[in-house]
């Protein structure tokens, strides 16, 4: 059992290779060969594949020049996140300062051009700014403001950036500006501005190839849908409501410019689409049932993908049949399927997914799995920690709260004004209904999550005590006033846009809503797991709970580990699993696996 579960985290796996605009045949992708998440250069052509980077903790975000010429990496301090660009050769060689004169900061986005002209995002404790980086020239700034933004898209022309703002001082619904560059003058004027409103939320996605018009992802029907925005001439083409197509609505270019991939998210699953934008029609792409996390058109008219499902492992694939990038190493193991179930909770009904072992009775001892985010979802994809708990003999429940995405803009924004507390009212009226039906033991129920879900997870401890037999959080956010005093600039905006306000401005809302608050009503064993350099859920905050617990001896159990959000190092993420399964079998008295590593 040990070594299958631990399988699923070692076996080999790769991203989707994005590619080069003008040299379609260099590509870059994020891989696990080495034993940490690196980045890696791939010649279609030739073959050839090479690691790029080779850091300690791991190396996350990365993009390749139009040309193919370059790699542009972030280069960070073991996961904090705070950092400066780096540029390298695609063929190999000495890495160089990628925009010199850009002090360090937090990622704002980053635009390519093909010229060596690059636009670069920052995001520091004083707002937002992009910067226009002309090679042999000092860095401009281009645009900059107190409130929250992100560098999106460049026109392949170089003349048009795209950025999304919050001028209006909301980052969690942005608006898009596009500004004209010049690169040997001023620096930048306005061209456009689109801004639907107070709630509603605007992403740009990129220019048209070889063209002005913008692509745009909005929520003017209470959904994601895209539209085509012409900033030149105002014209906007709508392009949702003749699909036909249910769920939220993401899409792409074709290189050509004559199509838009269209990724439908339905109910936790995924679908993908191509539409014709002079005929208007519009024409499925055949993939397994499960979920595409991310999908690229090529020149040649195919689709790559990255697929999985609950059951089976990623998979790199394209329209054509053909496995377009094998990973070395291990294969994953495959797991269980889960199960749809519709609970009716107290804001609507609650989507949920259920995986249950299968060669053990109910009632099960089971895990609800919390999402992070809590802008995001749980989806029909592998988990190598749900299939662990589930070979454990658990069952896995995860709920598509409220606050989550992917049912709509009211659904993701109800949690304004009552944060953590209306996510958990969900949670709840799933964890009645797995114990009234006879899924779930009540006497063994775990409550875990990292990030939002780490932070649910505690303020569930304290908020209903009786519900939850154990807490396991990892990289949580604790004590909500603190974390807030500590985090990086873009957080403090997205909590005040969800609180509405700072803790100066609304302190009772932060107080109601900090697990901090509901320490000492807390009676179940809890484990932390924290990144020293964790700039999202600083460790300061988990200090300050984990300090109160102690006074008031609250079993509890910590594992620190040094790294940012999380780790991007396999055997540490072996490591995280093991201290979790060993808390949650000492905890319940299941048997355990023999030695594991404890929480320190």
């Amino acid at each position: 059992m040990g070594e299958r579960w631990q399988d699923r985290f070692r076996a080999g796996r790769t991203g989707l290779p994005s590619w080069a605009r003008d040299a379609p045949d260099h590509s870059l992708f994020r891989g696990n060969a080495s034993g940490t998440w690196e980045i890696h250069t791939w010649h279609r052509g030739t073959g050839e594949q090479r690691q790029a980077t080779e850091r300690p903790q791991g190396t996350h975000t990365a993009a390749l020049d139009p040309s193919g010429a370059w790699v542009w990496w972030f280069d960070d301090t073991d996961g904090d996140e705070f950092g400066v660009w780096r540029a390298q050769p695609f063929g190999g060689g000495p890495d160089r300062a990628a925009a010199p004169g850009l002090a360090p900061s937090y990622m704002g986005g980053l635009a390519l051009g093909a010229s060596g002209l690059a636009v670069v995002g920052r995001s520091t404790d004083d707002g937002f700014s992009a910067h226009l980086c002309v090679p042999g020239a000092p860095p401009r700034t281009v645009y900059a403001h107190r409130q929250e933004g992100r560098v999106a898209a460049l026109s392949d022309d170089e003349s048009l950036l795209a950025i999304t703002h919050s001028e209006h001082g909301d980052s969690r619904h942005m608006a898009v500006r596009v500004l004209r560059l010049d690169a040997g003058g001023d620096g930048a004027t306005t061209v456009a501005d689109l801004w639907d409103g107070p709630g509603r939320d605007l992403t740009a996605v990129g220019f048209e190839p070889g063209g002005h018009r913008l692509l745009v992802l909005h929520e003017r029907t209470g959904r994601t849908e895209p539209l085509i925005w012409d900033p030149l001439t105002g014209e906007e083409r709508d392009i949702g409501p003749g699909l036909g197509l249910d769920g939220e609505l993401s899409a792409g270019w074709t290189p050509d410019g004559a199509r838009l991939l269209i990724t439908q998210e339905d109910r936790a699953r995924s679908r993908l689409h191509l539409h014709d934008l002079a005929a208007g029609t519009t024409a499925p792409v055949p993939t397994p049932r499960g979920l595409v996390s991310a999908a690229t058109a090529r020149p040649d008219g195919t689709v790559e993908y990255a697929w999985s499902s609950s059951e089976l492992p990623p998979a790199i694939r394209d329209t054509a049949g053909r496995v377009v990038l094998a990973p070395p190493g291990i294969a994953a193991p495959p797991s269980v399927p889960v199960r749809d179930v519709v609970v009716e909770g107290p804001g609507g009904p609650v989507h949920a997914l259920v995986s249950v072992p299968g060669d053990s009775p109910a009632p099960h001892p089971a895990v609800f799995v919390v999402h992070g985010g809590p802008q995001a979802q749980d989806l029909d994809s592998f988990r190598p920690d749900v299939a662990a708990w589930v070979d454990h003999g658990f069952a896995v429940v995860r709920v598509n709260y409220r606050g989550s995405t992917g049912y709509g803009s009211a659904w993701r924004d109800a949690l304004e004004g009552r944060v953590g507390l209306t996510e958990l009212e969900d949670i709840t009226a799933v964890r009645d209904w797995a114990v009234a039906t006879g899924l779930a033991d009540p006497r063994r129920l775990i409550l875990e999550g990292w990030s939002w879900g780490g932070y649910l997870t505690l303020l569930g401890l304290g908020v209903r005590p009786g519900a939850w037999s154990l807490g396991i959080a990892g990289v949580p956010v604790a004590d909500y006033v603190t974390a807030y005093a500590d985090e990086m600039e873009a957080l403090r905006a997205f909590d005040r846009s969800m609180f509405g306000g700072s803790p100066e401005e609304v302190p009772e809302l932060y107080r109601r809503s900090s697990p901090l608050t509901y320490a000492d009503r807390v009676t179940a064993p809890v484990l932390v797991l924290a990144g020293e350099n964790d700039p999202r859920c600083p460790i300061r905050q988990i200090d300050t709970y984990l300090a109160r617990l102690a006074e008031l001896g609250t079993p509890h159990e910590v594992h620190r580990f040094d790294a940012g959000h999380g780790s991007f190092v396999v055997e540490e993420r072996v490591r995280h699993m093991a201290v979790e399964l060993d808390f949650a079998l000492r905890n319940t008295g299941m048997p355990t696996e023999g030695p594991s590593p404890r929480a320190v």
